[in-house]
């Protein structure tokens, strides 16, 4: 695992994207927003196979968690992809990953990166 404050590195991500139940899961959650128990049906997987893969994309940014409160009153988590492209760097020897999680920016966040950048 990774330092949440740090960028997943290449290595992570690709060792990630590497796992047919993460592949399965980012496929399935880019038509519409699923719960794991969804996901586990869909992605014939278990579900503490879902919840471990789960974390590890929510962890990279490329899966996006929100809690829901069903009809019973009962709270459960249901997951989006946020990756919409994925590009690949090979340059003088180094191997850089581009993320884009197509979400827009937040505006006070594009002022603090305009300030550090003075």
């Amino acid at each position: 695992m990774f330092d949440v404050s740090e960028e997943p590195s290449a290595e992570e991500i690709f060792a990630l994207l590497d796992d047919e139940y993460a592949r399965a899961i980012l496929a399935q959650t880019s038509i519409e927003p699923m719960s794991a128990k969804t996901l586990s049906d869909r992605c014939d997987a278990s579900l503490p196979t879902i919840y471990r893969r789960t974390e590890r994309l929510v962890d990279c940014d490329l899966l996006a968690e929100q809690t829901e409160i069903g009809e019973s009153g009962h709270h459960y988590s249901v997951f989006e992809a946020r990756l919409d492209s994925l590009t690949v760097e090979v340059d003088e020897g180094d191997i850089s990953v581009s993320l884009d999680t197509g979400r827009a920016e937040d505006p006070a966040d594009r002022f603090t990166d305009l300030w550090e950048g003075i």
